[in-house]
């Protein structure tokens, strides 16, 4: 037996005469459970077929032992990719530290040509299924006069909005995107388990999966003959063009609920795909009956809005007046025929799985024909006849709400105890509408390498349909396959397989028979004329966003350096040192007021800065800082590249867990050489970003505004620190001047110039004066009235950066004789005046910068330029 492929440990051993590849696999994984479809033997329950089906088969031969004994490796490749990547999903259970590593299983969710025609016809079908139904009921509403739909169903439901009736959307087309989640059932047959109307998600995650796992088996992929996905994306966003009422120059948004949508880096993802910009509703503004993005030069027209924001919180003022992810006034322009909205509000309704059971009647009214592909069995309870034939059978259902936020979740009723069965009946008779059962259904499984093994586990398939603007409908080739994780069970589509429950994702493959599509998603091409004045628009809440991105890394730096030189200089330092670190620490949050000071006690003091490195009490402090820089960069994922949102998102994780493990070495007092390392761990992280932001980011206006806010940060802490020095006269002793120059990242620079003197001329010429030296309050000054200025573009921006400049001192003016020479007293007052100014001029631009840029008034003549 030494001549297998295969051990029994499922390792390589290759050798004369051993069997082909795809009949050693197949010994080696496990049948799916009874009653299953197995997707590895392409056989249903009771069948003895023992070998892979075909395409598992050309799979595992092209993979050869070499390739085998690499799955391991290409499992950790795939989740390091997932981690580079910041792919993440949101679980709102787990609070701040809800972002999860996207899952993402090694081996494809396979279907054959043969099975994807079958399910392309049915998905398509059904897509033109529910856009005649959305037309029917918020307009003539036939099928609830012929009771095809019980209108009880239908008004009752919170996401049958009444203001859409009547509603004319651009085009005629109500839905542009659509998901199905379908369930392949013991016979091999795909049926439609839940579908997804309103703003359906997952196309970044499936696009994710795809460039992730396609790379993984390249010879597979290309073999297979795996249909592309890329035509399907510019179908998308064709048929959103040809709908618009601007047509091919529309502008087309994504519209977020923000990043604390579980969602949200998929959002971000597809957004950067397709081009289009991510926005939230603070984003978006109604004047005159056509919808405004708010940018930093006024406001740009958009036509188009793709969204990820649920019916009801669509517009506050005509539906959920709580909401702040809408847009005031958004209905208005839906009416004006102004915008497309994908999809048109209201489609919410159309989800309700107690429509389940009126489908098929429907189809054959609206469409003259039967349905292609069948629906899970459910019977709606609001039904007085079906709930009272089905009650005595309770246990042979999954019990699911009828409509959205009922306050519970699917329930599968034989797992209840018999007491607590009763009760839940009881409640469905109490309102027997709000409740529908759902058959119990055995999907398929799929097999999953974990481990270094083959383990079957259930499937779903979500599929997408997408308009093409001409009143077809295009199904996608591929899909976002979800599969169980390894304590869940195959018999119900919820909770089971939920991201939110622990399941893992699967890269889906549609093998054609035909050529492959290689489109691409890039439009025609720009002429001159369309370059002519290009840039690239930035919302007023990205605006703001990377201000203070900037702001938080100029921060951040700052007090990881403060600590750094508090930590190194309390030994030994003298008296007026330790009062200089001692109010920096608490001007900077590294301790609080109430704590003694370095003169009183530098042991408590040293203590209390340690312990309060996280910074969780404090309203600074380098951990708050961190976080900071982290939930700011959160909000602008759609514009940082991945490896600038992997360094701003690792130095705070691993700043946490350096500290951590300091802590647990010191048994819960760390010593001060442990928490240096961290600190310089951490000061290592934050060069690399500022190298990211200096070096690899676009000069545009929101870098411009990025590097405003580091200056002004920046401007602020030096000159503050400054003349805090002064003031107390840090400089006349030695480890004070080394101070100074330590605060502004100098030292070397100055001993290269300057050598061993330690004198206040050259002191104040290296840190004020100097325009070549990025840390000195001249180059800062300078610095920002050029980005200022450029932002502007002339015009009346110039007049506003010449009037919110005027207070901002320009230190290379300035006598450095006079300011460097020392009063009667020793003092250097006039010094002091003049860097305090620099504080309040840098505090009085940031006020401004924000009163100006950030804050959207009324009426567009109050914008600083036009």
């Amino acid at each position: 037996m030494s001549e297998r492929w295969l051990n029994d440990d499922g390792e390589v051993k290759p050798g004369p005469g051993a069997p082909a590849p795809g009949a050693a696999v197949a010994a080696l994984v496990r049948r799916a459970s009874p009653g299953a479809w197995d997707e590895w033997r392409a056989a249903g329950p009771g069948q003895l077929a023992g070998a892979a089906a075909e395409h598992w088969q050309r799979f595992v031969q092209i993979l050869g032992p070499a390739g085998w004994a690499d799955l391991p490796g290409r499992h950790h490749r795939v989740g390091q990719r997932v981690q580079e990547d910041g792919a993440t999903y949101n679980v709102y259970a787990d609070g701040d530290t809800g972002a999860r590593p996207w899952p993402l299983a090694l081996l494809p969710y396979i279907v054959g040509a043969d099975d994807w025609a079958q399910l392309e016809r049915g998905v398509a079908q059904r897509a033109r299924l529910l856009e005649a139904t959305m037309a029917d009921l918020y307009g003539p509403q036939r099928l609830l006069r012929d009771a095809l739909l019980p209108a009880s169903l239908i008004y009752a439901h919170p996401q049958y909005l009444r203001p859409v009736r009547g509603l004319q959307p651009v085009g005629g087309q109500w839905l542009h995107l659509l998901a199905f989640d379908l369930m392949r059932g013991p016979d091999g047959r795909f049926s439609v388990l839940a579908q997804r109307a309103q703003a359906p998600s997952g196309l970044g995650y499936l696009l994710e999966n795809r460039l992730l796992i396609a790379p993984q088996f390249r010879e597979q992929f290309a073999e297979l003959n795996v249909q592309r996905v890329a035509a399907s994306f510019r179908a998308l966003l064709d048929g959103l063009l040809r709908a618009s009422p601007a047509g091919a120059r529309s502008r087309i948004v994504l519209l977020t609920p923000g990043p604390l949508n579980e969602t949200y880096f998929e959002q971000a993802f597809l957004a950067r795909y397709l081009g289009v910009s991510l926005v939230e509703g603070s984003d978006l503004t109604v004047r005159g009956q056509q919808l405004y993005l708010k940018t930093m030069h006024g406001l740009e027209p958009v036509h188009v809005v793709l969204r990820r924001v649920d019916d009801e919180f669509l517009d506050p003022l005509e539906l959920r007046g709580d909401s702040a992810l809408g847009i005031p006034g958004l209905m208005q322009a839906l009416r004006a025929g102004t915008v497309v909205l994908a999809n048109a509000p209201g489609a919410g309704v159309l989800e309700s799985p107690g429509l389940a059971a009126f489908w098929p009647g429907v189809a054959e009214r609206l469409l003259g024909e039967p349905l292609a592909m069948p629906a899970a069995t459910s019977w709606w309870c609001g039904e007085a006849a079906v709930w009272a034939e089905q009650r005595e059978h309770l246990a042979d259902y999954v019990v699911a709400p009828t409509f959205p936020d009922s306050g519970f979740g699917p329930r599968v009723a034989a797992a209840l105890p018999a007491d607590e069965r009763a009760r839940l009946a009881a409640r469905i008779d109490a309102d027997p509408a709000a409740y529908t059962l759902q058959a119990r259904v055995r999907l398929s499984e799929t097999p999953v390498f974990a481990h270094g093994q083959m383990h079957p586990r259930a499937a779903v398939l979500r599929v997408y349909a997408v308009a093409d603007g001409a009143g077809g409908w295009r199904v996608l080739p591929g899909g976002l396959t979800r599969v169980a994780g390894p304590a869940e069970g195959g018999v119900a589509p919820d909770p089971w397989l939920s991201m939110q429950h622990g399941s893992a994702s699967a890269d889906t493959w549609v093998i054609t028979r035909g050529e492959v599509d290689d489109s691409t998603l890039l439009p025609r091409a720009l002429t001159a004329d369309d370059l002519r004045g290009w840039h690239r628009s930035v919302t007023s809440r990205a605006a703001e966003n990377l201000f203070w991105l900037g702001r938080y890394t100029e921060r951040a730096e700052n007090t990881v350096r403060l600590a750094r030189l508090v930590l190194e200089s309390l030994p030994g330092a003298s008296a007026p040192v330790l009062r200089l670190l001692g109010e920096l620490s608490v001007w900077h949050g590294l301790v609080g007021r109430d704590v003694p000071t370095p003169q009183q006690s530098p042991r408590v003091f040293e203590r209390v800065l340690l312990a309060g490195l996280r910074g969780n009490d404090l309203a600074s402090g380098v951990g708050r800082n961190l976080r900071s820089l982290r939930h700011c960069a959160l909000a602008l994922r759609e514009r940082l590249s991945p490896e600038h949102w992997r360094l701003i998102h690792e130095v705070d994780r691993r700043f946490e867990q350096h500290l951590d493990d300091a802590l647990k070495a010191g048994d819960g007092h760390a010593t001060v050489a442990d928490v240096q390392g961290v600190l310089g761990r951490a000061a290592t992280h934050l060069s690399a970003i500022t190298g990211a932001q200096t070096d690899r980011m676009t000069r545009d206006d929101g870098w411009r505004l990025l590097s405003v806010g580091r200056q002004i940060e920046r401007l602020d802490m030096l000159a503050h620190a400054l003349a805090l020095g002064f003031e107390l006269r840090v400089h006349e002793a030695d480890d004070g001047f080394a101070l100074l120059l330590g605060l502004f990242d100098s030292l070397i620079t100055y001993r290269a110039q300057f050598q061993a003197r330690r004198e206040v001329l050259p002191l104040l010429h290296l840190l004020v004066f100097d325009t070549d030296n990025p840390r000195s309050l001249a180059w800062v000054a300078r610095t920002m009235r050029d980005r200022l200025r450029k932002l502007a573009r002339g015009g009346a921006g110039d007049d506003w950066v010449a009037g919110v400049t005027a207070d901002l001192p320009q230190p290379e003016g300035w006598d450095l004789a006079g300011l460097g020479t020392a009063d009667a007293d020793g003092g250097h007052a006039a010094l002091v005046a003049a860097l305090r100014q620099c504080c309040t001029a840098a505090r009085g631009l940031s006020d401004e910068i924000g009163r100006h840029l950030f804050v959207h008034v009324a009426s567009p003549e109050h914008r600083v330029w036009q």
